[in-house]
Formats: structure tokens, sequence, C-alpha cells
């Protein structure tokens, strides 16, 4: 058993890691930590296993953290973690500034944890058999995505998450669209970037090779507007990434299994480890620039 540290008391930590967590056959929930004591103790009497009030502290009863904060939180306890040799099952965005995300990145490197970031779409059976056979196929010219959300809607459970207000769409969806869209049409060499009305961003991506992809999101949709589109053109024609079919908590039990399968066999090569959220930490911060200097920027490698 692989005893997990969780880090946050949020919904996405209470419904999604959590609940997999406690019922995953080879995995133990150590204990729970989270910034406000109150619902630390809520979260892990619902759970029955113990409320840490110092983070070290459950770094150091635990084999790996689970974690579900804010970016910026995030990266300073995965370096905290991973320099005491824990495996790292993380969140996107990995980071919110790429020089925080380095800091994720050598520190599991240099400690040689096993580390899987969770974009929930990448861990969907359906999403990655459609991933490996698009990048198969290949001739993709253009790629589009529209990911159009609300969180203000009545019951949204994220309607008072600060850091997803201040930072939006970019911060909180684009990892999302990136994780399917760099599988297949490659590493992003230019970003340009310009804001729309209610929330709207837009990106226009140059890729190896000079293919292109486009990306508009928004946390801010009108109920009525609210979708997901993912596309790809090229010589085989039009295909259409599909939707997810299981639910977060699924999808993150598999994120599980895959973590294990990485310390089990001593590889440090997952396709969503701290390196590909890097990558994606580095376009995002490239296309946040952009837009705000309205002028089209070079991705660092």
């Amino acid at each position: 058993m692989l005893r997990f540290g969780l880090f946050g008391t949020g919904h996405w930590a209470t419904e999604t890691h959590a609940a997999a967590l406690d019922t995953h056959p080879r995995a133990e929930l150590a204990g729970v930590w989270g910034r406000n004591p109150e619902r630390a103790a809520a979260l892990a009497e619902r759970y029955g296993v113990p409320a840490f009030d110092d983070a070290d502290a459950l770094i150091d009863a635990c084999d790996a953290v689970a974690v579900a904060l804010p970016p910026d939180i995030q990266a300073d306890i995965a370096v905290r973690a991973a320099t005491a040799g824990r495996h790292l099952l993380l969140d996107k965005p990995l980071a919110l500034t790429l020089a925080d995300a380095d800091r994720v990145v050598d520190a599991a490197q240099g400690s040689g944890v096993a580390s899987v970031v969770f974009f929930t779409q990448r861990y969907q059976p359906n999403v990655t058999a459609f991933l490996a056979a698009t990048a198969a196929a290949g001739g993709w010219q253009h790629a589009r995505a529209t990911m159009f959300a609300s969180i203000y809607q009545p019951g949204s459970p994220y309607a008072d998450s600060q850091w997803r207000i201040q930072h939006g769409a970019l911060w909180d969806i684009g990892p999302h669209a990136l994780s399917i869209i760099l599988p297949v049409m490659g590493r992003v060499t230019q970003v340009a970037a310009m804001n729309g009305p209610s929330g709207i961003v837009h990106l226009l991506l140059t890729h190896d090779g000079g293919v292109t992809s486009g990306i508009s999101l928004t946390l801010n949709a009108p109920a009525e507007a609210v979708a997901r589109e993912i596309v790809f053109y090229g010589e085989n024609g039009i295909e259409n990434a599909p939707a997810p079919q299981t639910g977060p908590a699924t999808a993150f039990s598999v994120a599980i299994d895959q973590l294990l399968e990485e310390i089990e066999a001593g590889t440090r090569d997952h396709r969503c480890d701290v390196r590909f959220g890097r990558e994606v930490v580095a376009i995002l911060a490239a296309a946040e620039t952009a837009r705000t200097e309205s002028r089209t920027l070079t991705v660092p490698a």
C-alpha cells in the first residue's frame, strides 16, 4: 500500500482526490493538511484519518503526496515533498510561474521521485486512445479548441475560488486544452494572445514544423454557451476529440495506478510528469505576457 498525504480541503480535494484515494485498493490515505484547520479536521473525520497542523509532518508520515491546492502553494509543497523523497501526484497547472515550475522539476529529478500531474482528460481511456491514434496518423496542420465554462452559475463549487477568479480561464482550463493539443501537434514555439469579453482569452500557437493551433477559453460563459470542442484539421480530414466518459474521481484512480506503475518499474518518463507540467506552464506564462504586451513571444524550451 502506498501511503498518500492529501494537501487541500476544497471541493476538488474532497470529491476527487480523497474519494479516489479512499477506495483505491493499493493506496492508503495517511492524513490531511489544509490552510483552514477546521475544514482539514472535517475532511479528515469524514475519511477516518488524522488531520495535520504541520505540512512537513504530513510529508514525513507518507510515501507520496496528492495536492489539490492553488498552483502557487502547490509548487512549494511539491518541492518540499520531493526533496524529502516523496512521490508526487499533483494537479494542473503545476505552478503559476516558470521559475516555480522549474523548482519542482529540479526537486523531482534531483531526488529521483516519480511524478504524475493530473490533467483530468489524459486519464480517460477513450481520450487516451483517441490521442494515440490521432498522433500516429500524422499530417495535421491546425487544431482548434473552444472551452467555454462557467464557475459562476448557481451551485458551482468554484465560484469562490480566488486563484481561479484572479488568474482566469488561461490558467484554470488552458492546461486542459493544451494537454489534448500538445500530444498531437507537438511542442509550442511561439504564442500570441488577446482578451475578449466576459473573461475570454484567445491563443494562437505555432508548433514545431510550423503547424498551428488556436484556443479560446473562458470561465464566465452564459449558461447557454457552455461548450467543449477540440478539433484537428489535416491531410486525413477532420477529427473531433471525444468528451470524457468517466467522472474525475475515476480518472484520478487511473492516475494513482500510473504513479504506482512508475514507482514499481523504476521509470521516470510518464507522459504527464512534472516535465510536461513545466512545458504547459511555459506556454501559459508566455501567453500571459503576450496578451499583456500585445506581441508574439517565443516559448522557452
